[in-house]
C-alpha cells in the first residue's frame, strides 16, 4: 500500500485549500484514512480522520468547523479541504491510513503513511 499525498502550497490567511492523498494498492474501502501535520519545531499532531463510514469522520478541535475530509473511493483518493486557514495551519501535512483502527487519532494505529505535503500560509 503506498499513499502519495499532494496539493500543498503557499496561500494568505483566511484563504482555502485542498490536498489530496491517493491510495494505490488496496482499495480504499479496506481502510481508515487520516491527516496529521507537523509544524515546524513541533510534534506531529493529529488534524482528522474518515472510516470507512464517511458520516463518523472526526476532527481535531483545532481544525473544527474550518476543515473537512472526505473520500473518494472510486478515485482511491481522500481529501482534505481547509477553510479559513491560519498562520498556525502553517505544516507539512500527512496522510496515513489503518485496517487496524476505525476511526483513530493515534499515530500508532497507522501503518501506512504518504510523504508529505507542505502547506505554508502566511499573515
Amino acid at each position: 500500500v503506498q499513499l502519495q499525498a499532494s496539493g500543498g502550497g503557499s496561500v494568505q490567511a483566511g484563504a482555502s485549500l485542498g490536498v489530496s492523498c491517493v491510495i494505490s494498492g488496496r482499495a480504499t474501502t479496506s481502510y481508515a484514512v487520516g491527516w496529521f501535520r507537523q509544524a515546524p519545531g513541533k510534534e506531529r499532531e493529529f488534524v482528522a480522520v474518515i472510516p470507512w463510514s464517511p458520516n463518523r469522520a472526526g476532527y481535531a478541535d483545532s481544525v473544527k468547523g474550518r476543515f473537512s475530509i472526505s473520500r473518494d473511493d472510486a478515485k482511491n483518493t481522500i481529501y482534505l479541504q481547509m477553510n479559513s486557514l491560519e498562520p498556525r495551519d502553517t505544516a507539512v501535512y500527512y496522510c496515513a491510513a489503518t485496517r487496524r483502527a476505525i476511526r483513530s487519532s493515534a499515530e500508532t494505529d497507522y501503518d501506512y503513511w504518504g510523504q508529505g505535503t507542505l502547506v505554508t500560509v502566511s499573515s
